[in-house]
């Protein structure tokens, strides 16, 4: 396959693995970038790069969309907030910094990612929203000493069982999607950095 042809100024697509041209991918997948594209003015690497397998690809989105889309429990900005917390744990260059844009733009807060990437502990965060970071980050780093007492913990910081499954699941699935970006040596795209500062 081709490997995609950058627009003007922006840097070609990073991969150990070959990057499909677009024109070549299924036709859902196809539209689903389109669509995205005209929204942000440019496609995310993690498309480009995970379109080396179309079917796994489609797999991943139906997932984080599942989980990233929803406003029931857990706040979208929340959600962001774990991405970015355990991606920056894990040392995922690509998700700390597309989804600390996206952080950005869903809490109306220019610093909070930047907070969340260096120390969480000192952001501008309530105290329910720091319980559930010391969670994620507990089963990012450590998830053989999760136990019961931690979900008391989030229970008694007002989650519901459901947003519990939330936190977890979306820890779980930015570990896989950490974990690809650095085997397949995935960069950020350059406008994610000024994104909503």
């Amino acid at each position: 396959m081709d490997q995609a042809t950058p627009e003007p100024g922006e840097e070609p697509t990073r991969s150990r693995f070959p990057v499909p041209a677009v024109d070549t991918l299924p036709g859902d997948l196809r539209e689903r970038i389109a669509t995205l594209a005209g929204k942000l003015g440019f496609v995310p690497n993690v498309f480009s790069v995970l379109a080396y397998r179309p079917a796994e690809l489609r797999a991943f989105l139906a997932y984080h969309d599942a989980l990233m889309e929803s406003d029931e429990g857990l706040t979208r900005a929340e959600r962001e907030m774990i991405v970015v917390a355990t991606s920056s744990a894990n040392q995922c260059l690509y998700c700390t910094v597309s989804h600390g844009a996206f952080l950005r733009i869903r809490s109306r807060h220019t610093r909070l990612a930047d907070q969340i990437a260096y120390n969480y502990r000192e952001a501008d965060l309530s105290s329910a929203q720091r319980c559930m970071l010391d969670y994620a980050l507990k089963l990012a780093r450590t998830p053989w000493l999760v136990d019961g007492e931690d979900h008391r913990q989030l229970e008694q910081a007002g989650y519901s069982q459901d947003a519990i499954w939330d936190i977890g699941a979306i820890t779980a699935l930015f570990a896989m999607s950490n974990r690809l970006a650095s085997h397949t040596g995935m960069h950020p795209n350059a406008p994610f950095y000024g994104m909503a500062r």
